[in-house]
């Protein structure tokens, strides 16, 4: 019996005529830089997305019920939220795609829409989401009692891919 299965090869963005030199190049940069498409995972996947000044922690319920974590004011503990998509810092936002390079956009229950900073690294989580929220409270401890001189460790300094 073959248990090999064939791996669908993705079709690359062809540059579109009608957009912009400018939104061309981009797209082809989030294909190049990598993300995920929050519509392939399934429910209950938990990712770890790290921007320049904040480390995530989302658990896809499906569209428009998501959760996060992770933002000291927005999101200090588990808030349902519609997670968009991401930008490039303009008005075009690639629906349902976390991008690294991008900015993340969610839309909060209070704060409405949120865009975060630059995208740094997206990892999915081998752990429940419980255990993720639990370990990212005792880091959020251990860092006050130090004053902020302990780096989260959801949110390691990257220095490459």
């Amino acid at each position: 019996m073959d248990s090999t299965a064939a791996v669908p090869v993705p079709k690359p963005f062809m540059p579109h005529p009608n957009f912009s030199d400018g939104v061309n190049r981009n797209i082809v940069q989030s294909e190049i830089e990598g993300g995920v498409c929050l519509d392939d995972l399934p429910e209950g996947a938990v990712l770890e997305v790290a921007t320049q000044h904040h480390g995530y922690t989302i658990v896809i319920g499906g569209r428009g019920r998501d959760l996060i974590s992770g933002h000291p004011k927005y999101c200090p503990d588990p808030v349902p939220v519609r997670i968009e998509g991401s930008t490039w810092g303009g008005s075009m936002l690639k629906l349902r795609f976390i991008g690294r390079g991008m900015h993340l956009e969610f839309r909060h229950p209070t704060y409405q829409r949120i865009i975060t900073s630059r995208i740094v690294d997206i990892r999915a989580s081998e752990q429940p989401a419980s255990d993720a929220w639990a370990a990212r409270k005792l880091t959020a401890r251990a860092c006050k009692k130090c004053r902020g001189k302990v780096q989260s460790a959801l949110t390691p300094r990257l220095t490459g891919r």
